[in-house]
């Protein structure tokens, strides 16, 4: 059975009083250094590449299922968008068209198998992973390929009125996944497939169209992902950021996503990537292991999610 509504916002409360918690302290612990104008625009440089791959992790995960395949199909994005621009002479805005049109194929091969083949999203995804990251390998042949026009690092580099160009494509995607999540029909069909799908199918829904665009939506959101990344980095590579795959997930989770589909808001996803990173900014300014941000990220969801079922109570 479903948590009920309340509970579930509850986790999205505590989660807030947690962001405000850990920037207070480890405001105090690095003396105010966080909050300083320079580490806030590091911050917000750092968190939309993280932020942009768990919007579109979240997409699948809340009809029920996963996409395991979004870091192989950001990569490759990139990588064929650099491939236009290195060695066809493609103008930037040509390449990130091929780049999200590769994205997007891959996309539409990943809904047929998962929305009418019925190949469970888990293994479907699984194997497009490692497709996909073979086909990044032969096209690279390993190397990484870099040197791109300085109009196209703008969009991972620089600025818009003082505002990092990445945290601004983030905003976009997180503005238009809300609106379609919460203002639209697709929305709501989405949601209610995550919650029942027999009960949603009998309603007169398309079941199998739902699932289909969603899997398309969350490899544009990856192939958005992808030229961000390789735009901020300068450099595209078959294999790059793979360690964020499990982080989507957690990020997922913490914000309130229900990992058997039916519940998640935008709001509570974007403030868990607040948190990682706010939490990964703060440890790197002490000075202290990357790797302990890490291990602190998972008790973090541990408590938060331990906390909401005591506050919940009896309500199971």
């Amino acid at each position: 059975m479903k948590r009920p509504r309340g509970r579930r916002e509850t986790q999205s409360l505590i989660l807030a009083v947690v962001v405000v918690f850990l920037l207070v302290l480890l405001g105090i612990l690095t003396k105010g250094r966080l909050l300083a104008p320079d580490s806030l625009q590091s911050i917000a440089f750092q968190l939309p590449l993280l932020g942009i791959l768990t919007l579109a992790q979240m997409t699948p995960m809340l009809t029920g299922g996963i996409d395991l395949s979004i870091i192989a199909t950001a990569n490759l994005c990139g990588v064929v968008a650099a491939i236009a621009m290195t060695r066809g002479n493609v103008p930037p805005l040509g390449a990130m068209v091929f780049g999200l049109a590769m994205a997007l194929s891959f996309g539409v091969f990943k809904g047929l198998l998962i929305a009418w083949v019925s190949v469970p999203a888990i293994i479907a995804t699984l194997g497009f992973m490692i497709f996909i990251r073979g086909v990044s390998l032969v096209l690279t042949k390993g190397y990484v390929i870099a040197g791109f026009p300085g109009s196209f690092l703008f969009l991972g580099n620089g600025t818009l009125f003082g505002i990092p160009m990445p945290f601004v494509v983030f905003f976009l995607c997180a503005v238009f996944l809300f609106v379609l999540l919460a203002r639209t029909r697709f929305g709501t069909y989405v949601y209610l497939l995550g919650s029942n799908p027999v009960a949603t199918l009998f309603a007169g829904v398309n079941n199998g169209l739902v699932l289909f665009a969603t899997y398309l939506l969350s490899s544009f959101l990856a192939g958005v992902a992808g030229l961000v990344m390789i735009a901020r980095f300068n450099a595209a590579q078959a294999d790059y950021g793979e360690y964020y795959l499990l982080l989507t997930v957690l990020a997922c989770v913490l914000g309130g996503v229900d990992p058997a589909g039916g519940f998640g808001r935008i709001p509570g996803v974007v403030v868990s990537i607040a948190v990682l990173q706010v939490v990964a900014t703060g440890f790197n300014l002490l000075g202290l292991s990357s790797h302990l941000a890490s291990a602190l990220w998972g008790l973090i969801l541990l408590g938060v999610i331990a906390i909401n079922r005591m506050i919940g109570g009896v309500e199971t």
